[in-house]
């Protein structure tokens, strides 16, 4: 079993350190959501992401409680959804409210507000990590342009971008562009996006004596995406986080970056 302290972690700007592997919380609700938080937790995992949307702030706060493990030793995300820009502060304190928390480590603008990037929305983001009520902030499902709207509105580039990403979705230029501007890829919906029975996952796993679904996380982390699974089912759980016992090869990497042309 993998334990917390093997896990890498990637610098944000301002030096706070993000677990590559992360564990998601959606549609994780109720008690089945808490004990899902709680095993995760058990099993290793130091970095829980949730979303005002999700609906499950109370359980996640609940279970790192109960846990045992110290606050300060998990990475926790939450996210402001996009309805409720222009109330930054009230959807920031409920969400601590909810978490019992006196800070988030990242928090999040879920999607663009109306489809737009909204630079006041993000310099209430920055105001509020300034007050030390979150780590750090970024953004989710924003394009680059978007990205640069931010940027040259405020002088300050979200520090995550979470988006869509596994092998099939992968483009090279907009990881570049994104490490261009300091702007670290956290990628969700790893297996969704995925074809798990595609050949080349498939030799790629028999290779290492792993499953498909763990070369495809063992393929963000070494592309240095941040990667958040999500299960309720314990053994599945520990699977997802035992992917660091074993390296690809570059021409592994290679022959999975192909998936995505």
């Amino acid at each position: 079993m993998t334990s917390a302290t093997e896990t890498p972690v990637v610098r944000l700007r301002g030096g706070v350190a993000m677990p590559l592997l992360g564990f998601g919380t959606w549609q994780a609700t109720g008690t089945r959501g808490y004990e899902a938080v709680r095993d995760a937790l058990q099993v290793g995992y130091r970095h829980l992401d949730t979303a005002t949307f999700y609906r499950n702030e109370d359980e996640v706060g609940r279970a790192v409680r109960d846990s045992g493990v110290p606050r300060e030793e998990v990475f926790v995300t939450t996210k402001l959804p996009p309805g409720r820009a222009g109330g930054e502060r009230r959807t920031i304190a409920e969400s601590l409210r909810g978490l019992a928390m006196e800070y988030v480590d990242l928090w999040l603008v879920h999607w663009p507000p109306g489809d737009r990037a909204r630079p006041e929305t993000w310099q209430q983001l920055l105001a509020i990590r300034d007050e030390g009520l979150a780590r750090a902030v970024g953004v989710s499902n924003y394009s680059i342009g978007q990205i640069d709207e931010l940027h040259d509105a405020t002088g300050e580039a979200p520090a995550v971008n979470q988006i869509p990403w596994s092998p099939a979705q992968h483009d090279p230029a907009v990881l570049a562009a994104h490490r261009e501007r300091g702007v670290v890829v956290e990628g969700y919906s790893p297996f969704k996006g995925s074809d798990l029975r595609h050949p080349v996952l498939g030799s790629v796993a028999l290779a290492h004596g792993v499953t498909p679904a763990q070369v495809v996380l063992r393929w963000h982390i070494q592309h240095e995406i941040v990667v958040i699974p999500k299960s309720v089912t314990q053994s599945r759980l520990a699977e997802n986080l035992d992917v660091f016992g074993f390296s690809l090869s570059s021409d592994e990497m290679g022959r999975i970056d192909a998936l995505g042309q």
